[in-house]
């Protein structure tokens, strides 16, 4: 995310990244967002997600969710939490929104 604000791209993906910015912060964003998230990830959580949505209206910005049953990580091969049937889930809607928005 602070990448896609730093130098703006044509589409952004996060992969439960921590999304905490305000409708300010996020005015520099070019395009839309696309969030990958964990419903057991206790940091990366609702609340947080719910903020990031607001600051994104607020921004005049769109931003769809996709929500997965795992935790933090889930789909970093390197860490236990990995989640083969979640990372599954979650390329498709990746793929439609890259061909969409890029």
């Amino acid at each position: 995310m602070n990448t896609s604000l730093a130098v703006p791209v044509d589409a952004t993906i996060v992969y439960y990244g921590n999304v905490a910015k305000t409708a300010d912060q996020l005015k520099s964003l070019k395009g839309p967002v696309l969030g990958h998230f964990a419903t057991k990830d206790k940091w990366i959580n609702q609340k947080m997600i719910d903020g990031f949505e607001a600051g994104m209206k607020g921004a005049g910005k769109t931003f769809e969710t996709h929500w997965c049953e795992a935790d933090h990580a889930f789909a970093n091969p390197t860490q236990a939490r990995y989640d083969e049937a979640d990372v599954k889930l979650a390329w498709q809607p990746t793929l439609t929104f890259l061909k969409k928005h890029v």
